[in-house]
């Protein structure tokens, strides 16, 4: 089987301005065609498709009219903001929407009830036709910052309104009933409350009040005066025991004088007695009388001085060398012989020394007045150790208090801690309930926060859809898209030499003279008058087409 010839294939040539108005002139009919179809159907579509309106209402949330330095708001709002939420859930709910639906007054969307389950209706109305969003607010009106938005589009435009103040009244109603509920239903938790509360104060304040009567004295608000007491009872002790101390001490020295005194008497009953001769013997007398009752004084006062200052005091010293000087004058005086005297003569005889009689008598009234006093030390010192003992047992009580504190005081703690804590409860929640009355007191006046419709559901006058004449063009241009693709299409496929220039790019020869297509004018006219009759018939019948759509519209607007 032998082969066909091999024909060489050529690029086509790119064309120029010329050769689209040539393209333009020879598929008019394709292009046109689609171009006026797509304007029928887009008018017949436009007009046989229902118009759309929406109808909107505004809400907002009414602020407090009572100033809240006065008043505090009994709902925030945020809280406010969420109970919206809430009920926009509950109103844009399946049981709902199922009951504005189906309304007797209403009877929405009776074709796609009848075609598709209702379930799907609601969706589809959800999703397409309702639509609640906070409000654009362009103007800047305060009033507005914190509105919404309901809208509703439906082919008739009083049931969309109607829709809108269904809904609008629904939101209302349960804005009230809402308050209304919530302010009862916080008033009655409240109380209930405040009544616990009271009776855990109650509790409290009875426990610490038995605890305060058992424990009397050892309570740890009382540790501070049981310390300052027992410190004070410390100190009284601590003098009492220098006082018996300082008695004592001059019990001792009282008793050293009262021996110095008996010693001294003891001397003057052995001189009493003298044999007197002459002047000078009465006078070595007195001076011995006079040393001894010096050495004595001095004796005393040293015992004393040693008693309270030890021996390392300078006075006793001083006190020491005294009596060491008069004991050596005193023995000076005792060597020298009565019975040869240097003066003058005298018969020597037994006679009472009246100077010695006088310091018997002085020392038996000064033993006698030591005597008493010692007496009455004794009796302070018995008086003072009695004083001391109750002190002491004073101080063991306060001591025994002051152990026990630290043992009571985390039980007194826990229950002054669990008493303050229960009256803070309790104030704070009668705050709360008092705050919950005048709160309701407000809503009953309608002076709290609450919704408020500012702008009420219209009646809209102009559909937003369809907008027919947006359908009409574009139902022509996609009908010219739709020519042009055609057009182009049949170009690609005409593979014919159009004109001069395809002959001459080629053939690539010169081109001498050219002959015109050489047609039967019958046959010329016969195609014209079918062409004319085609779009006249097409023309009258997309005229019509478009009236009667356009017929319908009007009659059943």
């Amino acid at each position: 089987m032998g082969t066909g010839p091999n024909y060489p294939s050529i690029s086509r040539r790119l064309p120029d301005i010329e050769d689209y108005i040539d393209m333009l002139r020879r598929y008019r009919s394709w292009i046109a065609g689609p171009m006026f179809a797509g304007l029928v159907i887009a008018v017949v579509a436009a007009f046989l498709t229902p118009d759309t309106f929406i109808s909107y209402a505004v809400l907002t949330i009414k602020p407090q009219q009572v100033s809240e330095k006065l008043i505090p708001s009994f709902i925030g709002a945020s809280q406010m903001a969420e109970r919206l939420q809430q009920m926009q859930t509950d109103i844009v709910s399946r049981t709902t929407l199922s009951e504005i639906v189906q309304k007797s007054t209403l009877n929405l969307y009776p074709k796609e009830r009848s075609r598709i389950p209702l379930e799907d209706v609601i969706q589809n109305m959800k999703n397409r036709d309702l639509k609640i969003a906070p409000y654009n607010n362009p103007s800047g009106d305060r009033r507005l910052a914190s509105a919404f938005i309901v809208q509703f589009r439906y082919t008739d435009r009083h049931k969309a309104a109607a829709v809108v103040q269904e809904i609008v009244n629904r939101f209302l109603e349960q804005s009230a009933t809402s308050v209304h509920t919530e302010s009862n239903l916080t008033l009655s938790i409240l109380k209930d409350e405040v009544d616990n509360a009271r009776r855990k104060k109650d509790a409290g304040e009875a426990a610490l009040t038995r605890f305060e009567i058992q424990n009397p004295g050892r309570l740890p608000t009382e540790s501070g005066a049981n310390t300052q007491a027992f410190m004070q009872t410390q100190i009284q002790g601590m003098n009492i025991g220098q006082q018996i101390a300082r008695d004592q001490q001059d019990t001792l020295l009282l008793e050293t004088q009262l021996q110095n005194l008996r010693n001294g008497q003891n001397a003057a009953t052995a001189n009493l007695e003298q044999t007197v001769g002459g002047g000078q013997v009465v006078v070595r007398h007195e001076k011995l009388i006079n040393l001894n009752k010096e050495i004595t004084n001095l004796k005393s006062a040293l015992a004393a001085l040693n008693r309270v200052y030890g021996p390392n005091y300078p006075e006793i010293a001083n006190t020491e060398a005294q009596i060491d000087a008069l004991e050596r004058e005193q023995t000076e005086l005792e060597k020298q012989d009565p019975a040869q005297p240097a003066g003058a003569v005298a018969f020597p005889r037994k006679a009472i020394d009246p100077a010695a009689q006088k310091a018997l008598q002085e020392y038996q009234s000064q033993q006698n007045t030591i005597q008493a006093q010692i007496a009455s030390k004794q009796v302070g010192v018995a008086e003072l150790a009695k004083q001391k003992a109750q002190v002491e047992k004073q101080m063991t009580v306060y001591q025994k208090r002051m152990e026990e504190a630290p043992l009571n005081e985390q039980k007194y703690a826990s229950l002054l801690n669990d008493l303050n804590l229960a009256k803070a409860d309790y104030d704070e929640k009668v705050k709360r309930q008092q705050a919950s009355d005048t709160a309701q007191n407000v809503e009953e006046h309608k002076a709290g926060e609450q919704l408020e419709m500012l702008d009420s559901p219209n009646v809209p006058d102009k559909a937003i859809e369809p907008d027919r004449w947006i359908w009409a063009g574009a139902g022509s241009f996609i009908g010219l898209l739709c020519g042009l693709v055609l057009a182009a299409a049949q170009e690609v496929r005409n593979t014919s030499l159009k004109n001069l220039k395809d002959v001459r790019a080629y053939t690539n020869l010169p081109v001498l003279s050219s002959i015109p297509i050489l047609e039967n004018n019958l046959l010329v006219r016969r195609k014209r008058r079918t062409v004319w009759l085609a779009w006249s018939a097409a023309a009258i019948a997309g005229v019509i087409l478009m009236s009667g759509s356009v017929c319908y519209y009007l009659i059943n607007a």
